[in-house]
Formats: C-alpha cells, structure tokens, sequence
C-alpha cells in the first residue's frame, strides 16, 4: 500500500499562464543569444533587450516561490525546502554542465580547447555542477560559469533561494515593500553606471547580478503577498505580447531609464495579469508545455550556442542562411529540450523525490 504524501511535499496548483509566458521568456533569450553573435551592435539587434528575460524570470520566481512555501516552509523547515529547489533545479544544471562539456571539447569550429590540459578542465567542469563561480577562460569573455553561461542566473537564484529561507518568509509586507524600494534604487545606480543592466554573467559585472536578483525577487514576492492580482481577458496571448514588447524594445542611449522602467515597473506588472488572467482551454496545453520546457531549454541550449559562435565567425554565413540556421536551430533546441525533460529531468526528479519522500 502506498504512502499518503505529506502535505507539506505536495505540489500546488500552477498558474498555467505565468507557466507559458516562462517558456516565452525561454525562447527570447535562446533568440537574443544567437542574435547578439550575429549583432555585436546590440542596437541593430531586433531583439536587443532579451536579456531581460532573465529579470522577468527573477521576479517570477519571487513570486512563486512566495506562493508556493509562504504558508508551509516553516513547518517543512528550512532544509525540506532546500532539497525541494536542489531536486528540481540541480539535475538540469548537471545536464547542461555536461553538455557544455561536450561540446568544449568536440566542437567541429573550435581550436582553442586544446589549450587548456586535463587538470584544468575538469577544474571548470567541477565548479559547473557545484555553482562555484569561475571566470578563468579569455576566449568565452570570462563567463562566471564558461562551460554553460546561463548557470550565472542560477547562482543568484540559489543565493535567493538562501535568503528567502533564513529571512524573506520571516519578514512582514512592510519590511518587504522597504527592501524592494531600496532594491530599486540599487537597480538604477547599476543601470545608470554601466547604461545597461546586461552585466551579472562575468567575473567583472559579479554584482550586477546580485542587484538584478535582488530587485525583481522582491517584487515578484511583494506581488504575491500584496495580493496584487489583476482580473483581466487578455488571456495568453494578449499578455505574452505584452511581455515580449520589453525583449524588442529599442537599444539606445536612454537605457539607463528604460531598463529600470521595464524591469521595475513593467515585469511586476506582467506578473500580476497573468496570474489574473483568464486562461481558454485551447491555450492550456500550449502553456503547459512551455513551461515544462523553460527550464531545460534555458539549461541545455548553450553549449550549441558556443558551436554556432565559432562556426558564425569562421564562415560568414550570409543573411538568408542565417535565418534558416537560426530558426531550424531554435526548433531543434526546443525538441532536445523536450527531451532532456522526458528522459532525464523528470525521471531523475521522480527518483529523488521518492527517496526523499522514503525518508
């Protein structure tokens, strides 16, 4: 006979489209990072501002996470929750370590990975899986985390998590609302000083990420706790539009104030419709599956993105070719995310959670 699940593992209700508009987000950045190879003139790229994706994934989670433990993280304890987010962060942060690795080394357009001995990759690879930053390799721009550049995002989402378990459940809507005005401020002297809020992948842009995350957290916590729900019919796609205005929005000299704008004013604000919002029955599928494949697709598409850098920079393909390649290769990436999923993430998440469930 089965065990029943404690309630305090059990999974809540999904909001199926803050779900979908995840996956969106997903697919800007997977788009912005073959782009920016092709555009080193970020205000020629159509969708300049995909890096912000990850701003509006910071304040999804806040907001998330607050709905999700708020009300039984203090009967779990601070280390149920702490397995809770390894289970379902670290398997694919694994995955994407290791296919990075792969590609490092097998890459068909690439020379410079035999520059580097046995010792000191698996150094690098080492501190991959285990999030321990490494910005030591000159040829991918001292990414904190060479092998799979988008692990940066997860660093700091790690950092929250921590936070929000030893102080952010603990603390009043006040106090909140005081550390988000402040985050705020931290945000635009960032933006302000570097005209942009892109930094936060490198070992010398380290801190930006931190000022990132610990805005638009707060905000998608503060969402959440403020109850700020907006009842509306805009349904998917209408707030997907929205959403995706931000990635396209125009590169220039007034990013010191358009940034903070969207990533203080407009995500929240993005949050807070789709989780009011009314979801018709033949979008429920779509947004399930995008949120499903977020995830792995932001964890796994990487290492192919190194591949096409060096294959862009070695034979100048021309305009025509380049869309075909870009958008036969984000259709691929999509399908090897799903994938990934079936295959490994969720098996290996199912694993662990029994064990721990056993436990």
């Amino acid at each position: 006979m089965t065990k029943p699940v404690p309630e305090i593992l059990k999974t809540k209700q999904h909001f199926e489209i803050l779900d979908g508009l995840r996956g969106v987000a997903a697919l800007a950045v997977v788009c912005f990072h073959f782009m920016e190879i092709v555009y080193s003139d970020y205000s020629q790229n159509f969708i300049g501002h995909g890096f912000l994706a990850v701003d509006f994934f910071f304040c999804l989670s806040g907001f998330v996470i607050g709905y999700a433990y708020d009300d039984r993280i203090g009967k779990m304890g601070v280390w149920e929750f702490f397995k809770s987010r390894l289970i379902r962060l670290h398997p694919l942060v694994i995955m994407g370590s290791v296919l990075c690795l792969l590609t490092f080394l097998f890459d068909p357009f690439s020379t410079y990975a035999g520059l580097y001995g046995a010792g000191k990759i698996t150094l690098i690879f080492l501190s991959s899986m285990l999030m321990i930053p490494l910005p030591i390799v000159p040829e991918r721009y001292f990414n904190l985390f060479c092998f799979n550049a988008p692990a940066w995002s997860l660093f700091w989402e790690y950092v929250a998590n921590i936070f929000y378990a030893f102080l952010l459940f603990r603390i009043g809507r006040r106090f909140l609302l005081l550390l988000t005005v402040l985050a705020a401020v931290v945000l635009c002297y960032v933006c302000y000083r570097a005209n942009s809020l892109m930094g936060g992948w490198s070992g010398g842009t380290f801190w930006d990420g931190g000022a990132r995350i610990f805005f638009s957290f707060l905000a998608g916590l503060l969402v959440y706790r403020s109850n700020w729900i907006i009842k509306n019919k805009l349904g998917f796609i209408g707030i997907a539009i929205l959403l995706a205005l931000a990635f396209i929005m125009p590169v220039s000299k007034w990013n010191w104030l358009t940034e903070p704008i969207a990533v203080i004013l407009y995500f929240p604000l993005i949050v807070a419709l789709g989780a009011g919002a009314t979801l018709t029955a033949g979008f429920k599928k779509i947004c399930v599956f995008l949120g499903k494949i977020s995830y792995p697709l932001y964890m796994t598409h990487y290492a192919f993105i190194w591949i096409f850098g060096n294959y862009y920079s070695t034979h100048k393909p021309g305009t025509t070719q380049l869309f075909l390649i870009i958008a036969t290769s984000m259709l691929l990436l999509v399908g090897m995310a799903y994938l990934v999923m079936v295959v490994y993430d969720i098996p290996v998440r199912k694993y662990l959670s029994s064990k721990r469930k056993q436990a």
